[in-house]
């Protein structure tokens, strides 16, 4: 049975949910939650004020936590997760056109790039980079963050990316599923303890470089020059401050150059490490044909089209950071995404609700950057782990007061 006390605005219940026939508004003051209620209540000898405030068991919301440089496939991982869960990912409707945050049926996304402490220009005048934990407000993240996983709304700050300016707050509700995005999101230890699964996208320097060549040259006109430039700038406190989170993820996606290719320097072609790590409650990392064994497969052939320089996938079991974890590695491309199903029958663990789900995830979003390689395939194998996840979450959560009564 869920317990409820009512608190003055001076404490918070965690464990209970506040409801009110009218608006609820939440605010922070010196690192505490506070609930400001304007419901009247009248009484038979007159009027009176008081707040409606009810306990419900229902589960709170799960929170998803997405980490990676800039640039590096966060916004299209976004959404092959929410297209999992179904409904099409929007910014808040009437709200700031400028908002990063993006809401479906069952998902918010956020991006903590809105809890910069310091605009562009104040940024500039200190000498410090986005980065930098001194740039962000980690105090709000963590308080933000724990709110909307205990069912309390928050009014969130926007970061706008088009001016660099900080942006009025908007309103976020608490969703079924929460993923939090951006540079550092397994940073603080507070925000990492919310988290019910991390992922850490791991992409290497000379993949990183040749896709930003691509990106900025190509469809932004920037210099080669001012390329190297700006990645020489970040790499410090990349690596102080962003690289180290994958140590703490449950699932990183590794890129990598090729092997396929010697000397290979174009980025074209990938070969991708899905690195998930063992004994994480209500995930079980997917293998190749054997569970535990050590297996180098080529697949091309008469049931899967190869073209130079075909397709290699590994599985086994490795230590990384000292966790034990399972990998599974893809060197090359596809040229058919229809025939995809020929690989999906070799892997277990997948978490799909029918025969073929992974395929038919990769054929609807055939346009996505990465649908012909590792990225993609792995991207939507981890949506659909996350789904079962949440499942399991949600289930564990309804057959614990049930339990506490056979109890």
């Amino acid at each position: 049975m869920a317990m409820c006390t009512v608190y003055t605005a001076h404490s918070l219940n965690s464990s209970c949910s506040i409801s009110t026939p009218t608006k609820t508004q939440l605010g922070f003051h010196q690192k505490q939650v506070f609930f400001y209620s304007t419901v009247k209540k009248t009484s038979r000898r007159g009027s009176s004020n008081s707040s409606e405030i009810t306990c419900s068991a229902e589960s709170k919301t799960v929170v998803i936590g997405l980490a990676a440089d800039s640039g590096c496939g966060k916004s299209t991982f976004m959404r092959r997760l929410t297209s999992v869960f179904g409904g099409a990912a929007e910014p808040p409707k009437g709200g700031n056109p400028d908002s990063n945050t993006l809401i479906s049926d069952m998902t918010t996304v956020i991006c903590l790039d809105d809890y910069h402490s310091l605009d562009r220009t104040g940024r500039k005048e200190k000498g410090v980079t986005a980065l930098d934990p001194k740039a962000n407000n980690f105090d709000l993240m963590y308080e933000q963050v724990k709110a909307l996983k205990e069912g309390i709304a928050v009014e969130k700050p926007i970061y706008n990316h088009v001016t660099g300016l900080l942006d009025p707050p908007e309103l976020i509700k608490p969703p079924k599923i929460l993923v939090i995005e951006g540079l550092h999101p397994m940073f603080d230890p507070r925000v990492r303890e919310l988290l019910d699964f991390s992922i850490y996208l791991d992409i290497s320097n000379e993949v990183k470089f040749a896709w930003k060549i691509q990106r900025d040259m190509a469809e932004r006109g920037h210099s080669l020059e001012s390329i190297k430039a700006s990645i020489e700038a970040r790499k410090p406190d990349f690596d102080a401050y962003i690289d180290p989170q994958k140590q703490y993820a449950d699932a990183v996606i590794e890129v990598l150059p090729t092997q396929l290719i010697p000397d290979d320097n174009e980025g074209k072609v990938l070969r991708v490490r899905l690195i998930m790590k063992e004994g994480v409650k209500f995930f079980s990392p997917v293998y190749l044909f054997d569970e535990g064994s050590t297996i180098s497969w080529i697949p091309c052939g008469r049931k899967l089209t190869c073209s130079y320089p075909g397709i290699k996938f590994f599985y086994g079991p490795e230590t990384y950071y000292g966790h034990e974890v399972s990998v599974l590695e893809m060197d090359g491309q596809f040229d058919r995404l229809d025939e995809l199903i020929y690989v999906e029958s070799h892997l277990s663990n997948l978490s799909t609700k029918f025969y073929g789900e992974v395929t038919q995830q990769m054929l609807k979003h055939a346009d996505f950057p990465g649908s012909n390689n590792g990225t993609g395939l792995f991207q939507t194998i981890i949506g659909l782990k996350i789904r079962d996840l949440f499942e399991q979450i949600v289930a564990s959560k309804a057959a614990a007061p049930l339990e506490a009564t056979k109890a």
